[in-house]
């Protein structure tokens, strides 16, 4: 009888036991499909933040932020390295500490770190003790995870986080920081193509417009204000004419008095580059095609009724165009007076935010350079 009793009583240990392990790998599976929900609202949080924020900074801070309160991360800092120097880009580390955080690179620990693309965890043990890299604190942080940022093979920074609580992280899933660590690096891939567009952006030296390069930053800024806008491109397709058989500071000044003509006579939420040469593009941001052709067919009349003149004085600005321009007058027995009319060819079509914008200026951009050379109308397509 007794041993009966054992045997019922080691059969429902046996039962409670596994079923506690089912219970765990339960517990286990529904956090781990928790996490990856939660990765995937990050890398939603991160898109939009792309999108919603203006300059590059703005964009690194903004993933911090949200890193921060997604993960209920204490301290969170990323250092890039610009070239030629390091910069925190992002913390919520007070400013008095950046000197150190920016100088992790030159700490031994994490020069092994960086070496090998590995991360590196680090803690005390009393409360009383501080961590080896830092120089002035010694309450902030306790415990700390660095880790190496590399684009395609080429280390360009870190990002750091830390606690204030003694090994804090020792029991992190590693694996999930990782995810977060190349979710920040996709990230800064995709804003250091930016970067590069804000350091190339120009005014053209005739017109004071903006270069192309401006439309894929804060140009695409304002037009994404609106989910469809209305892309116009158009080409002055006479302009090497008049460049040939008058001169090129005739051309210069062709392409400055249209230029202002329209700045004048378009709306401030409107954006006007000089796209290429003698290309331009006007973005109607928020309005859709029908809305702009009747604008767009005034705008070409009354450019196409200018005559455009360059006086003496003006060409005089470039001597050695005007002695080759003198003589082709004179040979022709008339004063020295240069007037052209312009021509111009339009060609428009319709941008939904969130798709390629490259794409439809390179569309329209085709368009006109196939076009028939006497072809001056207004195209949608």
């Amino acid at each position: 009888m007794i041993i009966a009793v054992v045997v019922i009583l080691v059969l429902i240990v046996l039962g409670l036991i596994l079923y506690n392990v089912n219970i765990h790998k339960k517990i286990q599976k529904f956090k781990n499909m928790n996490q990856k929900i939660t990765n995937l609202y990050v890398v939603q949080d991160f898109m939009n933040a792309i999108g919603e924020t203006s300059t590059v900074e703005q964009k690194i801070k903004k993933i911090n932020d949200i890193l921060i309160d997604r993960y209920e991360i204490k301290y969170s800092t990323i250092v890039v390295f610009d070239g030629a120097e390091y910069q925190v880009k992002a913390s919520n580390v007070d400013e008095k500490h950046w000197g150190s955080l920016k100088s992790l690179q030159n700490v031994d620990m994490f020069k092994d770190s960086i070496e090998s693309a590995t991360p590196k965890y680090v803690t005390v043990n009393h409360e009383n003790e501080r961590l080896p890299y830092q120089e002035m604190e010694f309450g902030r942080a306790k415990s700390a995870i660095f880790f190496p940022l590399y684009i395609d093979n080429v280390y360009i920074g870190y990002w750091i986080i830390e606690s204030g609580t003694p090994h804090d992280f020792d029991n992190v899933d590693t694996t999930v920081l990782e995810v977060i660590k190349e979710n920040i690096v996709s990230v800064l891939k995709t804003i250091v193509h930016q970067k590069t567009l804000e350091s190339i952006v120009r005014k053209d030296l005739f017109t004071g417009l903006y270069s192309e390069e401006y439309l894929y930053g804060e140009g695409k800024k304002i037009i994404d204000q609106y989910t469809v806008s209305t892309i116009c491109m158009f080409k002055i397709i006479n302009i090497q004419e008049i460049n040939k058989n008058y001169s090129r500071e005739l051309g210069n000044k062709v392409i400055t008095e249209i230029s202002n003509y329209i700045k004048e006579n378009i709306s401030q939420d409107y954006v006007f580059v000089r796209y290429m040469g003698p290309k331009f593009v006007i973005a109607f941001s928020g309005v859709e095609t029908n809305g702009v052709v009747d604008f767009l067919n005034e705008i070409k009349e009354k450019i196409e009724e200018m005559e455009i003149e360059i006086t003496q004085e003006e060409a005089e600005v470039q001597q050695s165009n005007l002695e080759v321009n003198k003589k082709k007058k004179q040979t022709k027995g008339v004063d020295y007076r240069e007037v052209a009319k312009p021509k111009l060819n339009f060609v428009i079509s319709s941008y939904y935010k969130g798709t390629g914008l490259e794409e439809v200026l390179k569309k329209l951009e085709e368009y006109l350079d196939h076009a028939e050379s006497s072809e001056s109308d207004i195209t949608n397509i």
